[in-house]
């Protein structure tokens, strides 16, 4: 069985998200996506949501779809978070490495060289990269070609959302509605989420 594990902050998920994780899962022939909200990343700042806000929200976005499910893998973990030691835990449950699809957006992919033993990440599964508006294709021929020869690059339709700006919105009261799943949206207003 090919599974897919989509890695991100989630903060929040929004329709972009799920839009390059359907279609890998279509183009790629992937049975199961699971979404991996991050815990508590390095590389980020460290003003992002709480963890369990981001976990509500993705499996508030991804009910009702079989294929979809939510892991707390990445939250959970108490010592800091990342891909490499995720993708060792997926291999450890029994998946292999060539049915294993990790799947990030190309601004993502264009700094994997900055990740945490990122020259291994090849090893334990196939890399998956979705263009998001705003990115030259042309950054993927600067990543070593190790990352290159297991990369696979997929197109999603135009859809110009990002997650700051869903927040910038929110905070300044702009309203958010088809730009996140409606259940998000409530969660969102409801628990005061991105406020000033």
């Amino acid at each position: 069985m090919k599974i897919g594990i989509m890695g991100g902050t989630f903060d929040p998920i929004h329709y972009g998200h799920l839009l390059a994780a359907e279609e890998a899962r279509r183009n790629l022939g992937i049975e199961r996506l699971i979404f991996v909200p991050t815990g508590d990343p390095e590389y980020k700042n460290h003003d992002i949501t709480p963890s369990e806000d981001r976990y509500a929200m993705t499996l508030l976005a991804t009910a009702g779809v079989l294929e979809y499910s939510v892991s707390r893998i990445e939250i959970d973990r108490k010592e800091a978070t990342y891909t490499i030691d995720t993708l060792r835990a997926f291999i450890e449950s029994g998946i292999k490495p060539e049915d294993l699809f990790f799947i990030t957006g190309l601004d993502a992919m264009l700094s994997i060289t900055s990740w945490y033993d990122y020259e291994h990440i090849p090893e334990l599964c196939t890399l998956v990269t979705a263009n998001r508006p705003g990115y030259p294709v042309s950054g993927i021929e600067k990543l070593p070609k190790f990352i290159r020869d297991k990369l696979k690059y997929i197109e999603i339709p135009q859809f110009a959302i990002s997650s700051t700006e869903i927040r910038e919105r929110a905070r300044d009261g702009r309203g958010i509605r088809f730009l996140v799943p409606h259940l998000v949206e409530i969660y969102i207003e409801s628990n005061k989420l991105y406020k000033r």
